[in-house]
């Protein structure tokens, strides 16, 4: 994997770049949609490359672990061929599913204990296993074991959480060394900054993860329960560290404030649930701010639903019959706004990257964040 900086802007430290991955270029900041179990809900892949245009798509090891099995996706030829996406494919190492899932854990020297949220059944997650699973699914850029303590943990839970962290990831490093990939083709690694709301313990972890030298670095357990001022200032602690010549990658943020405010302050990749999970439920994100298409004031609106943005819906589908759509509980209502809320977000971070290059991100990033953040 290969990262490069192609511009920075005055006012911001956000920058534009490029990642060069075996599957495809990603251009940055970049929002990666999750597709957990192998697919993004309800979108189908050639809208993914078609309509969204999305460089990049998560998977989760967790549940791919689960279900359907290694056994089946080593026998497709790895998640790409598996599920048919031809760019790049980061997965998450299942860290924080094992922690939020399982009802019954338990975290030991060697490794995460849990219970599936399946059957029951019992497994064991190591940095060792896990770095072998993600070999399996074969995934572009593989995400290290780590714990990621609730947002409000104190600290003797924190330190105590961070010092497992980095023991498991001298253990997963190592591995990842070790080993190759199965299907003819270089898979990146990157360590999780973690540290909870603490800038001392944030700031150990920022360095203790640089000097592996890894491809990529990620920073985790944010979003997590904690204000989200405090979030920012975190962010800001740990890319003071981060080395600039590798991207860093935002775990689990957010909404379109969250991603602009993170590109603000110098992060290049970012994934959440929350385009395609709201909008199942009837939210919907535009360029004007956000709607329920549920409300009873769109039953009559003709008009598109984002004049003044370019998600391919707009020009197909009203306000009124979306809503009429989710109010008769078609699932197409869902598919909608899926698309439109992933399109969006696409198109979100594309323009910041255009006006990172053309260095008023600054301004533009201003005026953004008080639109998008408006209910309409």
């Amino acid at each position: 994997m290969k990262f490069k900086i192609d511009a920075t802007t005055q006012g911001s430290a956000a920058r534009a770049g490029e990642i060069t991955t075996d599957h495809g270029t990603i251009p940055t900041p970049i929002f990666m949609p999750v597709g957990t179990v192998g697919s993004v809900k309800g979108v189908h892949m050639r809208e993914l490359r078609e309509d969204i245009d999305a460089k990049i798509i998560l998977g989760n090891t967790y549940h791919l672990y689960l279900r359907p099995g290694l056994d089946v996706i080593r026998g497709a030829g790895g998640l790409h061929k598996f599920n048919s996406w031809d760019r790049p494919i980061l997965t998450d190492s299942g860290g924080f599913q094992v922690f939020s899932l399982s009802s019954n854990r338990k975290l030991k020297e060697e490794g995460a204990y849990f219970r599936s949220h399946i059957d029951g059944s019992k497994h064991l997650f190591t940095p060792e296993g896990v770095v072998d699973i993600q070999r399996t699914i074969g995934s572009d850029i593989m995400m290290a074991l780590d714990e990621c303590p609730p947002g409000t943990s104190d600290y003797n839970y924190a330190r105590k959480s961070l010092d497992l962290t980095h023991r498991w990831l001298k253990r997963g490093w190592k591995r990842y060394q070790e080993t190759e990939g199965l299907y003819g083709y270089s898979q990146a690694y990157f360590p999780i900054v973690q540290g909870c709301v603490y800038p001392d313990l944030r700031r150990e972890s920022a360095k203790f993860i640089s000097d592996l030298g890894a491809d990529g670095n990620a920073i985790g357990g944010l979003a997590v329960g904690e204000p989200t001022e405090k979030m920012y200032e975190m962010i800001e602690v740990v890319n003071e560290i981060l080395p600039e010549d590798r991207p860093r990658y935002l775990m689990g943020v957010g909404t379109p404030a969250n991603i602009l405010e993170a590109i603000d302050r110098g992060v290049d990749m970012m994934d959440c649930v929350m385009p395609t999970r709201n909008g199942r439920n009837g939210m919907l994100f535009t360029s004007n701010g956000i709607m329920n298409m549920r409300n009873r004031k769109w039953a009559d609106d003709y008009s598109e639903l984002d004049p003044d943005g370019t998600a391919w819906v707009d020009h197909e589908y009203s306000k009124a019959y979306v809503r009429h759509l989710f109010v008769s509980q078609e699932l197409l209502a869902m598919q909608i706004a899926s698309i439109h809320n992933l399109a969006f977000y696409l198109k979100l971070v594309k323009d910041a990257r255009a006006h990172i290059l053309s260095g008023d991100f600054a301004e533009w990033k201003k005026e953004m964040v008080e639109r998008v953040t408006r209910r309409l």
